[in-house]
């Protein structure tokens, strides 16, 4: 399966240098100078890496064959992939990569907080990153509601089961039940 590491925005300066928006905990192995990353669309790739720079929270990554601002401009949007078997096992039980999250099964905790539930209400469809992670999850009625991915709302991961189970307060998973 393939991730998303990376994603290319807006061309900088006039030699091919583009601005990377990072999606990923290992840059530096991710962004070296030779690495080859798929695309998404993949008429644009494969790119390799030939130079990298950090810059005002991105990097600017020229990449080989691409050596002004014209090519580097058709590029932009372009997501960079790489092969989730290269990802390096996590240390910490509680952290995941976003490839495990997508595709859970979510059901609601038996807690007094979500009304005693136990009922399934969706499946993990993207998960993202705005200063606090959050989980998109697609209602089995079409809507998405997003959960922020936090251990008190999120009490259980168990991906050997498929299973992610919510502690929502009421109108998390349904905005109609408000407060």
């Amino acid at each position: 399966m393939q991730l998303v590491v990376g994603r290319i925005g807006r061309p900088h300066g006039v030699r091919g240098e583009v601005s990377v928006d990072v999606r990923t905990d290992d840059p530096g192995l991710r962004f070296a100078p030779g690495v080859s990353l798929a695309t998404d669309p993949p008429a644009s790739g494969p790119l390799v890496i030939e130079q990298v720079r950090p810059h005002a929270g991105f990097l600017l990554i020229r990449f080989a064959g691409v050596h002004d601002r014209d090519a580097a401009g058709d590029l932009r949007g372009v997501l960079l992939l790489a092969e989730s078997d290269d990802a390096p096992p996590l240390d910490d039980p509680d952290e995941f990569y976003d490839h495990q999250l997508i595709g859970l099964s979510v059901t609601t905790s038996a807690s007094a907080a979500s009304g005693g539930g136990g009922e399934r209400v969706g499946r993990v469809t993207d998960v993202l990153h705005h200063g606090q992670d959050l989980l998109v999850v697609r209602r089995d009625d079409g809507r998405d509601v997003y959960v922020p991915f936090v251990r008190a709302l999120v009490p259980e991961v168990d991906l050997a089961a498929g299973l992610l189970v919510v502690d929502a307060p009421p109108g998390l998973l349904d905005p109609d039940e408000a407060v």
